[in-house]
């Protein structure tokens, strides 16, 4: 899990982010101000997971920007953790606020002992 903290660190600094773990489940809270499910896009795909979001602004009629500091086009990459079910992840959406649930795998140590002979 220790690259997916660093992975969140090396987001840029306008992109807040929060990762919690239970015994089943880790969930990645990222704020991505002005961003909808629409101009959002999440691809799980061999052991990572693919932001790509961006905030859509309009400019009133008669208006040009002079400067603007607020833009928002994130594109990451993060890595998930081994345990992780990258594939049965769920992702919700609230005012900007993207919370991705993501399984873990259960124990897999439920084969059956297998006994060694003399």
């Amino acid at each position: 899990m220790s690259a997916l903290r660093d992975a969140l660190r090396d987001l840029p600094d306008a992109v807040f982010a929060d990762l919690l773990e239970s015994d089943d489940e880790y969930v990645l809270v990222i704020d991505l101000p002005g961003a909808t499910s629409d101009t959002t896009d999440l691809v799980a795909d061999e052991g990572r997971v693919t932001i790509e979001a961006r905030r859509e602004k309009e400019t009133p009629e008669g208006f040009r920007y002079v400067r603007e500091d607020r833009p928002l086009f994130l594109d990451a990459e993060l890595p998930l953790p081994p345990n992780a079910l990258g594939d049965e992840a769920d992702a919700e959406m609230d005012r900007g606020v993207l919370e991705l649930t993501i399984p873990k795998r259960g124990d897999e140590s439920t084969g059956e002992r297998i006994e060694i002979d003399d």
